[in-house]
């Protein structure tokens, strides 16, 4: 897959996930392999145009962090087109645009789902984005602000013609936030909506077989993998491989995912400084957890760390602990097997133990509430 002078590793995009998709994270999943392309957090223009500390953390890259995006948000032209200057500076190779954000802060601004509704006055910010800077300019977009205001394909047929490089589609509307399901036709929509450019399509995304159905469903040139990667590091690797050979590979031991547990940790810390690194990843730690089995007294101590001590004795004792659960080979028994992932639209009704998309945490109660 090419996006704009890029060609890529691979089809498969890191989403933007608010809080978790910073430069540790991002290094962390590209070690394990079948990642094409990421994108930061998203980063408010102005704040980068000011130089504001937290708006360049966001933004930070290193070596074996490319190909990038930054991701933008804001609704002033002006503001817009700087900003994507200082990303290509930074040593971004692309910019992308948030057209997808439902969180009313970004919404209020002009910004986010915002940006669907006048679709003119997007086309004119993102000309003169396009015109200040030689790296590509592509745009994250939501299928609509409603299920009465599908507007993705106009949006995404007046776009190609502005110039960007690629189009990344949710598939939902900003009114859903990220309830119910995804709605494979509107990123269809999207795709057939364009001539030139590669759609990417996203949410839901899961397990490696939900991504082989959404390409095979949508037609879309890609996917870009948000919340699932979030649980499952794993991913990019797995469904890589089953895209190119058919092969479903095993998910990772427990042994594999202390390894990279460990690894993410240090990267923490050497990017945020040992107390204020273990105190983030008081959040990320967990997720790991829910693969070990039983895991309830890690959880319970993980969440108070406050060094790299701590860290470590928090594993040391939760080791001593599980040895319980295991085998001689330090296997866990078979009762205590984590169940395996299912895609979500494989599940049989009343299936135990498969992963459920709400096992990943979003805002909760109306979007206007967030």
């Amino acid at each position: 897959m090419r996006l704009g002078p890029h060609e890529l590793s691979s089809n498969l995009f890191l989403s933007p996930l608010a809080g978790y998709t910073n430069l540790p994270m991002r290094l962390t999943l590209r070690e394990l392999g079948g990642l094409g392309w990421v994108t930061t957090d998203l980063v408010n223009a102005r704040s980068l145009i000011e130089r504001n500390p937290v708006a360049l953390k966001l933004a930070a890259t290193a070596p074996g962090d490319h190909p990038m995006a930054i991701q933008l948000f804001g609704s002033v032209p002006e503001e817009m087109r700087d900003a994507a200057v200082i990303c290509e500076q930074l040593g971004a190779q692309a910019v992308d645009i948030n057209m997808g954000c439902p969180v009313k802060k970004v919404v209020n601004i002009g910004g986010g789902s915002a940006m669907m509704t006048e679709l003119d006055k997007t086309a004119a910010l993102v000309r003169g984005m396009i015109a200040a800077v030689k790296i590509p300019v592509t745009a994250k977009m939501r299928l609509g602000w409603d299920d009465d205001n599908l507007t993705a394909p106009d949006l995404a047929r007046v776009l190609e013609d502005t110039g960007v490089a690629a189009i990344f589609v949710h598939g939902r509307t900003r009114a859903q936030g990220f309830s119910g399901g995804v709605n494979l036709a509107g990123i269809r929509a999207v795709v057939e909506a364009v001539q030139r450019i590669p759609v990417v399509g996203n949410g839901d995304v899961t397990t490696p077989a939900a991504a082989q159905h959404m390409i095979a469903e949508t037609g879309c040139a890609g996917v870009s993998i948000g919340r699932g990667a979030f649980y499952d590091p794993w991913i990019f690797r797995r469904t890589d491989n089953l895209l190119r050979t058919g092969e479903l590979l095993p998910e990772p031991d427990f042994a594999e995912r202390l390894r990279v547990m460990r690894r993410h940790f240090e990267r923490y810390i050497e990017f945020y400084g040992e107390a204020h690194g273990a105190r983030l990843f008081r959040k990320v730690a967990p997720w790991y957890a829910k693969r070990f089995g039983p895991s309830k007294p890690f959880k319970r101590s993980i969440i108070t760390i406050t060094s790299a001590a701590d860290f470590e004795a928090a594993i040391a004792e939760y080791l001593a602990w599980r040895a319980q659960f295991c085998d001689e080979r330090g296997e866990l028994l078979e009762k205590f097997q984590p169940a395996p992932m299912v895609a979500s639209f494989m599940r049989e009704p009343g299936e135990a133990g498969v992963f459920e998309r709400d096992a990943i945490p979003v805002p909760k109660g109306p979007v206007d509430t967030w």
